[in-house]
């Protein structure tokens, strides 16, 4: 089990790292096993612009396993245009959860070339698992309740970065080999 305010997922396998330009090393995240819930939120986590159609959003990255882990729990209040992505590292069918978050949250699932495959709204803490119906989710889009509603991005819609397409901003870019 792995936090996202409460992410849960099946083991990965050595999953691959992957770097958006000029940023750290984005590590796809361990399975938690019994680690123990987080106590209290965690700082704000760098932030990357997406678009999602014509609408900006400002998510911070949940990259590092324990950064995926803790997600939004114990967060009180969450900006209009604000939200947090997971990266999950490898597709995967993720199962996510409210337990220790306070707020109302809607969640987009994602595919690796950042396409919207589902959406869900989450009530703050249920602890009730959502599982993806999709096998193939690789980021995850937490928003306020209602946002995707909102500014009309549904299913298919594809989400952009700062830097790109999603596989341009977080595939691995390797030298050629001479």
């Amino acid at each position: 089990m792995v936090g996202a305010c409460g992410k849960k997922a099946p083991p990965a396998a050595a999953p691959p790292a992957a770097t958006p330009p000029a940023a750290a090393p984005l590590v796809a995240p361990a399975n938690a096993g019994a680690r123990p819930l987080p106590t209290r939120a965690q700082p704000k986590l760098r932030t990357l612009k997406l678009w999602l159609g014509t609408e900006e959003i400002t998510a911070e990255l949940a990259v590092m396993p324990d950064e995926i882990y803790t997600g939004m729990m114990f967060r009180t209040n969450l900006a209009a245009n604000a939200g947090m992505l997971f990266f999950l590292g490898q597709p995967t069918q993720p199962s996510f959860w409210m337990k220790n978050c306070p707020l109302a949250l809607s969640a987009a699932f994602i595919d690796p070339a950042g396409i919207i495959l589902e959406l869900h709204d989450f009530q703050p803490q249920d602890t009730n698992p959502v599982v993806a119906t999709a096998l193939n989710v690789q980021y995850v889009l937490e928003t306020s309740r209602g946002w995707f509603e909102q500014h009309h991005i549904g299913n298919g819609t594809l989400v952009r970065t700062e830097h790109g397409t999603f596989p341009e901003t977080f595939i691995i870019r390797r030298a050629p080999v001479r």
